[in-house]
């Protein structure tokens, strides 16, 4: 990489490492983890960056990165420490309209989200959370458009369903695909 080059992809690096930490957040379910895994993704693209065909959207080619990094980590065996449980965790007493509510809600659709299979988080956050059309999304995961709709409507019903059983706060403002996630 050239000093030029160095500069841009430091430039580029300033600009869209905030959005993309939060997408990597997203995707993990924790900071830590979604910092690790941005750092990855970047070290990749540093790496190609003199050969990126399209300087115009090098963000296209780090969010593939992010998503193809989640799926290699959880691939391994060291990465697979979700722990699986039959019960939420417990819903406050009083269901008074105050942040206390948001912050329940926002807790249990990131423990909805990590339920989701890798490819359904990911159509997930990219549509819901980034607002990025369907061929965008198709561009970013690789696969085609059709994939991105069905595994968009595969997990909505599963999110849907989550949330429902998590109690009245979260299910009264998203099962009727009214609300934060949809």
């Amino acid at each position: 990489m050239n000093a030029d080059e160095e500069r841009q992809f430091r430039e580029f690096v300033a600009a869209r490492s905030r959005s993309l930490l939060h997408t990597a957040y997203l995707l993990t379910g924790d900071w830590e983890q979604g910092r690790d895994l941005l750092q990855t993704a970047l070290a990749s693209t540093a790496r190609r960056w003199s050969k990126l065909r399209d300087r115009e959207q090098p963000e296209i080619y780090v969010r593939r990165a992010l998503y193809h990094a989640q799926v290699d980590r959880f691939r391994l065996l060291s990465w697979g420490r979700e722990t699986v449980t039959d019960m939420l965790p417990d819903q406050p007493a009083g269901q008074g309209a105050d942040w206390a509510e948001g912050v329940v809600q926002r807790q249990d659709i990131m423990a909805a989200l990590r339920r989701l299979p890798k490819r359904q988080r990911a159509v997930i956050v990219l549509r819901y959370f980034e607002d990025r059309p369907d061929n965008e999304i198709a561009t970013i995961l690789g696969v085609a458009q059709g994939t991105v709709r069905s595994q968009t409507h595969k997990a909505l019903v599963s999110l849907r369903a989550t949330l429902a059983e998590a109690g009245p706060t979260t299910s009264s403002s998203t099962a009727s695909g009214r609300g934060v996630i949809a």
